[in-house]
């Protein structure tokens, strides 16, 4: 299979290879280009994203990287990174465009599924940016509901004590 134009950009992110991602997009490669899976660097990078080293993130959205695209599963990089509840991430992506109400194919906000795996201080960061904490997914529950139904207490206290859930 020929080797795509997204493919070394995506390789390097998800090696971690800042310093190759720089240098790659320093010698023109698009932040944006998707490689053989058809897949940007940003959303390959949200592996290395989520274990809390944020730089290659910034690298590629300093570069023009849009963090709103959408993955082949219908995710953006946002409910990745909301959803393994990496909240250093959460807030560099928020700071560099990515956007908080930006809904799954179940119509799920990134606050909706940082909030079903118990991520308090990503429920917190995302609720600075979110239009409603009523928002519904597809099934018409709330990022509330959501944590009550997977018994997620420390977020359904934090919401009730600092929210209208």
């Amino acid at each position: 299979m020929a080797e795509l134009p997204g493919d070394e950009l995506c390789s390097a992110a998800a090696r971690g290879d800042l310093q190759r991602v720089r240098g790659l997009l320093q010698d023109g490669a698009s932040a944006d280009a998707r490689n053989r899976f058809n897949r940007t660097a940003l959303q390959v990078g949200a592996e290395v994203m989520k274990l809390g080293v944020p730089g290659i993130a910034e690298a590629l959205l300093h570069k023009g990287a849009d963090p709103n695209l959408k993955d082949p599963t219908g995710f953006v990089v946002l409910h990745d990174a909301a959803r393994e509840g990496f909240a250093d991430t959460v807030r560099t992506l928020l700071l560099l465009g990515a956007d908080a109400n930006a809904r799954d194919g179940q119509g799920n906000l990134p606050v909706h599924l940082a909030a079903m795996e118990g991520h308090v201080e990503v429920v917190a960061c995302l609720l600075e940016h979110t239009d409603s904490t009523l928002a519904q997914n597809r099934q018409g529950h709330t990022a509330y509901d959501l944590a009550r139904a997977h018994k997620r207490e420390d977020v359904v206290k934090w919401m009730e004590e600092n929210t209208r859930a």
